[in-house]
């Protein structure tokens, strides 16, 4: 018994320094997951940010944006539910003409290549007018039509967006990308450097409305909007193409939120791809790819 009373105040200090322990890193875990501008899925996210950081997107312009969901804060379309329906009958081609104009589509878009050495030489702003507006007809999630298009020829402003994107993919490259992806990337010969953003005569920014704003400053529904931009995103590079423009598709990571704020963007608003368009420089190279065979790409049921 004496021996257990000696060793008794010792054996309850222990016990409660463990207590103690065990509820501080339960405490530090709840804290980390209920931090601001993190979601709640933030473990498996932190394995990939550059995933993560643009669609957690939540800085505000104005104070008077909201950051809440409540159901009040969205409202029902006040357009007209039952929309006219009206006769549909596009051209029809002979089998043989559209057999020419599919071989001919191809070959054009076969061409088609992501470029990085960009001209300078002005390019036709009505070209550029023309090319969006073809990419404004695709399809889109209950047509909603979630996309906006940033025309930027401004040398300064221009700059600016070189400045945040290098920053950031500089930091892509050394952090965040990993040592597989920068492998990946080594042969196309691609760095953090992106001359052709001051160079080119446009950058072209693609953004997403994650939802609309109503005429009475509710929100509104947008279903499937990165699908629904995405495919105007392809149908704006076939444009370009057939224009006889070149690009490269630039999805910068982590400066959605920067270019938003410097173009001033709404907050419903996330950077969805950046393009520089303009002619190919004179000195203009790309690498020797090729492209899969009809056979792996095809399946016929």
């Amino acid at each position: 018994m004496a021996f257990l009373s000696v060793f008794t105040p010792v054996l309850a200090v222990v016990l409660c320094l463990v207590i103690g322990f065990v509820l501080v890193k339960s405490w530090d875990t709840e804290t980390t997951s209920t931090s601001p501008g993190k979601s709640k899925g933030a473990t498996k996210g932190e394995k990939r940010p550059w995933v993560d950081q643009d669609l957690q997107d939540d800085t505000e312009i104005t104070a008077k944006e909201d950051d809440g969901d409540a159901d009040d804060d969205w409202g029902d379309s006040t357009e007209e539910e039952n929309l006219t329906q009206l006769p549909y009958s596009p051209q029809r081609y002979p089998e043989e003409t559209m057999l020419q104009r599919s071989k001919e589509f191809y070959t054009l878009m076969n061409q088609r290549r992501s470029v990085r050495f960009i001209s300078p030489e002005p390019v036709p702003r009505e070209v550029i007018d023309n090319v969006i507006h073809t990419a404004g007809t695709a399809p889109s999630g209950a047509h909603t039509e979630p996309w906006t298009f940033i025309v930027v020829s401004d040398p300064d402003i221009k700059h600016q967006i070189r400045l945040i994107v290098e920053e950031e993919e500089e930091m892509n490259y050394r952090q965040r990308m990993g040592e597989k992806w920068v492998q990946d990337l080594a042969k196309l010969r691609t760095n953090w450097i992106k001359e052709y953003l001051d160079v080119a005569p446009y950058l072209i920014l693609i953004f997403k409305q994650t939802y609309g704003i109503l005429p009475n400053g509710k929100k509104k529904t947008h279903y499937y909007n990165e699908i629904s931009v995405s495919i105007s995103c392809g149908i704006l590079l076939a444009a370009l193409q057939n224009a006889g423009l070149v690009t490269v598709t630039s999805t910068p990571l982590n400066c959605g939120p920067k270019l938003r704020l410097l173009l001033k963007r709404p907050a419903n608003e996330k950077l969805l791809m950046l393009l520089p368009v303009g002619y190919p420089a004179s000195d203009a190279t790309v690498p020797d790819l090729k492209r899969k065979h009809l056979d792996d790409i095809l399946v016929h049921v």
